[in-house]
């Protein structure tokens, strides 16, 4: 289990910090590199292992790369090891691994055995780290187990720290409840096949915070524009303040999304016996259609504010945290087929699929073949529900007798003697 926390560095702490979350990007992308040179050049596939005796070396010459933990090097390359493995794994959707840009977030991970955690009262604690000392974090929540890893890391709103905890719970027992369907949409947040009223997502950002976000990246591409023309690209202190700023109201949108989505993920684990979800393919369904020079895309401004108004709602993050949380809450994930599920008629009696029964796809569910009548958000969570009740989200139609096979979509190979010789 993970635990989150508010940390609070003194001035000298935060130096220390980011001079090692700046180490731990380089390092990454040295090793990177080295493993790529060797797979372009030798073919010669390098792990972690061998890379770690030459990090041994290059402390002992370097003296930046000696002021990081030797521990710490050693996740690095241990995260390198992981990244590589999930893109090997062809049923990972993993790509492969990309360099870590400066301004991308900030992060020092370290060994559980090397972090002491004491408490101070009832709403602080401190965490001892190697080469550090103890830094104050806000005890927002007891820890509840053993520590096995911790990271520190920093984004618009501050420095947090988050460890891996040991708890020793053992998954729930089949809970006995009721089953649901859910579909997750852009218009309904998350309609629950059990329920009348659709859940939705209050906005991630207020409407004067829009408006500030909106000026802030004007002038930023402002700033920008500038900075190339008369700096040398080089930033000012300026444009830094501005990207600090922006970074903060990115970072307050993205802690309100991810609270509505813990919050209805665990009540539908914790309060259903299987939860039927549509077995989406995120990135396919986000593609830009902005098409090429030869076929140019149609509606492609509409179709980009769709993929934001998507992605928004986390339909993939939302799957994740499913996937244990209904093993954790003795409740079971089943992934459904997506195919018709917005135009197959929920009434246990039909069944029938017609594209007619949505007409110009608006909010309105009305079969052209018995009449029935619901929200078509409603009505595609009660067929998820059904497909999954009966077959356990193995056929298209859950109403019919006549089962068709979903045949999956073609994937591309990611073995490793099957990889380009630019991917190393």
């Amino acid at each position: 289990m993970g635990r989150r926390y508010r940390l609070y560095p003194a001035e000298e702490q935060e130096e220390i910090l980011t001079r090692w979350g700046h180490t731990c990007r380089a390092l990454w992308n040295v090793a990177l590199e080295q493993r790529r040179y060797l797979w372009r050049q030798r073919g010669v596939t390098l792990m972690g292992s061998a890379q770690c005796k030459q990090l041994a070396i290059a402390r002992s010459e370097l003296d930046w790369m000696a002021d990081l933990p030797s521990e710490c090097g050693q996740r690095v390359l241990a995260s390198l090891d992981a990244a590589y493995l999930n893109f090997w794994n062809p049923d990972h959707p993993a790509g492969f691994p990309a360099r870590k840009k400066r301004g991308d977030r900030t992060s020092i991970p370290f060994k559980g055995q090397y972090v002491q955690v004491r408490k101070l009262n009832r709403h602080w604690a401190e965490a001892r780290l190697p080469k550090l000392g103890w830094v104050r974090f806000r005890l927002s929540r007891a820890l509840g187990g053993a520590i096995r890893n911790a990271t520190v890391s920093r984004d618009g709103t501050g420095w947090h720290i988050a460890f891996g905890i040991h708890t020793g719970r053992a998954p729930d027992a089949p809970n006995g409840r009721p089953g649901c369907g859910v579909d997750f949409g852009v218009a309904a947040s998350a309609f629950v096949s059990t329920e009348t009223t659709a859940r939705l997502m209050p906005p991630t950002l207020t409407p004067a915070e829009q408006a500030r976000l909106t000026h802030l990246e004007r002038k930023k591409a402002r700033q920008l524009s500038y900075a190339k023309k008369h700096n040398g690209g080089r930033y000012s202190n300026r444009l830094r303040m501005t990207m600090d700023h922006i970074a903060r109201l990115r970072s307050r949108q993205a802690n309100r999304r991810a609270d509505f989505t813990h919050k209805l993920t665990a009540d539908l684990a914790q309060n259903h016996g299987f939860v039927g979800i549509e077995d989406l393919r995120v990135k396919n369904l986000t593609k830009a259609a902005k098409g090429t020079m030869d076929a140019p895309g149609r509606n492609v401004a509409q179709k980009a504010g769709l993929n934001r108004s998507i992605l928004d709602n986390a339909p993939g993050e939302r799957r994740r945290q499913l996937e244990y949380k209904c093993r954790l809450y003795g409740s079971r994930l089943i992934p459904v087929p997506a195919v018709h599920t917005s135009q197959t008629c929920g009434h246990p009696a039909c069944g029938m699929i017609d594209p007619a029964s949505r007409p110009g796809c608006g909010r309105l569910f009305r079969c052209v073949h018995c009449g029935w009548e619901d929200d078509a958000d409603h009505n595609a969570s009660v067929e998820i529900e059904a497909r999954a009740r009966r077959t356990g989200g193995s056929v298209t139609n859950s109403t019919r007798s006549a089962i068709s096979a979903r045949v999956p979509a073609t994937r591309r190979r990611r073995m490793r003697e099957a990889l380009p010789a630019t991917c190393g």
